[in-house]
């Protein structure tokens, strides 16, 4: 939430998802050292519920094979139990946890099948 959006859109690809022309929710994705990384998910409270980052997620994992990875990877705050549990509802697993910019995250990793 402090990342710099406009450097971001600069730097790496990323994608919006519409609704009636209007923009409901965003992805950010990079290729890392570690893997191809779901960096960020966002999606308008207005919409919530509605799948919107669920087909955000699911084109994350598209776009991960599509450049020839074996899995998706993510990470999010320790706090944030209930993303942990939606993510692990979805077939990611914890893999470490370790300070990163400051902030206690959990990474998660998807084996693409």
């Amino acid at each position: 939430m402090l990342d710099d959006y406009a450097k971001i859109i600069g730097e790496r690809p990323v994608h919006v998802a519409e609704l009636a022309g209007k923009i409901v929710g965003m992805l950010v994705l990079d290729e890392t050292d570690e893997g191809f990384l779901l960096e960020t998910v966002g999606v308008d409270p207005a919409v919530k519920g509605r799948g919107v980052g669920r087909l955000l997620i699911q084109f994350a994992e598209s776009e991960a094979r599509r450049k020839g990875h074996a899995s998706l990877y993510l990470y999010t705050h320790e706090k944030m139990t209930e993303n942990q549990a939606l993510y692990a509802r979805n077939g990611y697993v914890e893999y470490a946890r370790r300070t990163d910019n400051g902030l206690a995250r959990v990474f998660m990793r998807k084996a693409l099948g």
